[in-house]
């Protein structure tokens, strides 16, 4: 039953007749239902069971308590290159729930599942779509485990891990800005614990969605804006929740965004048992809101205490000193006293001497005045025989000087004239003139021994007439003969 056209425009009117004429007369006509019957067969047939890989999205429960959503594949840039709809009916989700439950889990927007489903078409509708028999939670757990140690690694090459770590968290943190979801639970049980404490904390809240597609987005930018409130510190915070519905926590963006604020950053997302990236890199990480809480009021109480004992310390060290001052002001005062008495006792003394001074000072001031006009009277008499009397003797003192000079200076020329006498007759004219002779080699060197000089060597010798040159004919001879070869008068 097999036929065959050739492609013709579609336009043509021509074209259509010629395919309509080539077209067996005994083809069954369909409705529409009938061959969306058929074609929701022949799907049911080729495709009862096959494992397909997507992200989830727009899930939207039904009244009858089924679950509709997209399962999406993304390309380059967050394009989607491919979309199904699909469908869990109500008895199998309220099992895949439980089992995923198991492992943490929960279907949720943007979780990227594996899913067992049937290829199905609605003719009513005119869509098709998949009926979701089995989702694998072990496949979302491995993804989610093999991102997370990705985004580990990327963030520790980067040097990012323990940026925030290493801030100070100041002593006192009561300016502290909280990222959570607004009206959420995590928002008040936050907020009760702090107001219960009794400190005066100041909460600027930054509203983000904390799970869900945005969540990514919307808490990386709420850290920004809560860091430039000029804060003390910055709270995340969500309550619990599945692990799929944290998987926005394990994500670069935010860990990279927690990392790079100037201010301190604690977590408290709700784990019990896992960590996620973004607890690794904040400064402190916590498992619920209210341990956040309960850790900034135990600072700010320890910090109290603190103060509370260096007070006390210090007002008891003051009242100690005040005592001691206290006791030694009294023995002072005391003494004072003592002192005042005994100047009372120094001033009648004082008063007692001061009046024998005045009489006694006035007899022995009469008798030095009499001393003194009896010393004046014997001055001026004394005085003219003492100046001539000291002239006198100047002028022998000057007369001694003199006489002790010449006799010094002729001291020194009998010794000058003695010593003229010695160099005179020590001088070398006169010995070479008692028949001595000095001998020289041609450089100078003067000869003391015949080695000094070879056999063929000249000499100088000098006579009290003049110098001779000679020849050394033997060597080591006593005798040694010389010739004369040339005589030079003394100069």
């Amino acid at each position: 039953m097999g036929w065959q056209t050739n492609p013709v425009r579609a336009d043509s009117v021509l074209g259509r007749s010629r395919v309509l004429k080539q077209l067996p007369l005994h083809l069954q006509t369909y409705s529409v239902s009938q061959l969306g019957e058929d074609v929701r067969a022949f799907l049911g047939e080729a495709f009862p069971g096959v494992w397909v890989m997507g992200e989830a999205q727009r899930l939207r429960p039904s009244r009858n308590g089924h679950l509709y959503f997209e399962l999406v594949e993304k390309g380059a840039g967050d394009q989607i290159v491919g979309k199904l709809e699909a469908v869990i009916w109500r008895t199998d989700l309220q099992r895949l729930r439980r089992e995923m439950a198991k492992t943490g889990q929960e279907l949720g927007e943007g979780m990227t599942v594996r899913c067992l489903a049937a290829v199905d078409f609605f003719p009513p509708g005119g869509r098709l779509q998949i009926t979701v028999r089995e989702i694998d939670p072990l496949f979302t757990l491995g993804l989610l485990a093999r991102r997370r140690q990705e985004t580990l690694d990327g963030l520790a090459a980067a040097g990012l891990l323990e940026r925030n770590r290493a801030l100070p968290l100041p002593q006192v943190p009561l300016r502290v800005g909280l990222v959570t979801s607004r009206d959420s639970a995590a928002f008040h049980d936050f907020l009760t614990c702090l107001r219960d404490s009794g400190y005066q904390f100041e909460v600027l809240l930054v509203h983000a969605s904390v799970q869900g597609a945005a969540a990514e987005r919307e808490v990386a930018s709420a850290l920004a804006a809560a860091a430039a409130l000029g804060v003390d510190c910055v709270v995340l915070v969500r309550g619990g929740g599945a692990k799929s519905d944290l998987a926005a926590f394990d994500s670069r963006k935010i860990a990279e965004a927690i990392a790079r604020l100037r201010v301190p950053v604690l977590t408290g997302l709700g784990h019990e048992i896992d960590r996620s990236v973004a607890d690794l890199v904040a400064h402190a990480a916590f498992k619920t809101p209210t341990m956040v809480a309960e850790f900034l009021v135990r600072r700010v109480e320890e910090t109290d205490r603190r103060l509370g004992d260096v007070g006390r310390r210090l007002a008891a060290s003051a009242l100690a000193r005040l005592v001691a001052d206290r006791e030694a002001v009294g023995a002072f005062r005391e003494r004072l006293l003592d002192a005042a008495d005994r100047v009372a006792e120094e001033r009648g003394r004082l008063v007692e001497a001061a009046r024998l001074i005045a009489v006694l000072g006035g007899h022995g001031l009469a008798r030095g005045r009499d001393r003194l006009r009896r010393i004046a009277a014997g001055v001026s008499v004394a005085s003219p025989r003492c100046v001539r009397r000291r002239a006198k003797e100047r002028v022998a003192l000057g007369e001694r000087m003199v006489r002790a000079a010449r006799a010094e200076l002729r001291r020194v020329e009998e010794r000058r004239a003695g010593l003229a006498r010695v160099a005179e007759g020590l001088a070398p004219e006169r010995v070479l003139a008692r028949g001595f002779s000095v001998t020289r080699a041609m450089g100078g060197e003067l000869l003391r021994h015949p080695g000094q000089v070879a056999p063929g060597a000249r000499i100088v010798t000098r006579l009290a007439g003049g110098t001779l040159a000679s020849r050394v004919e033997a060597d080591g001879d006593p005798g040694i003969s010389t010739e004369a070869t040339e005589a030079t008068k003394p100069r």
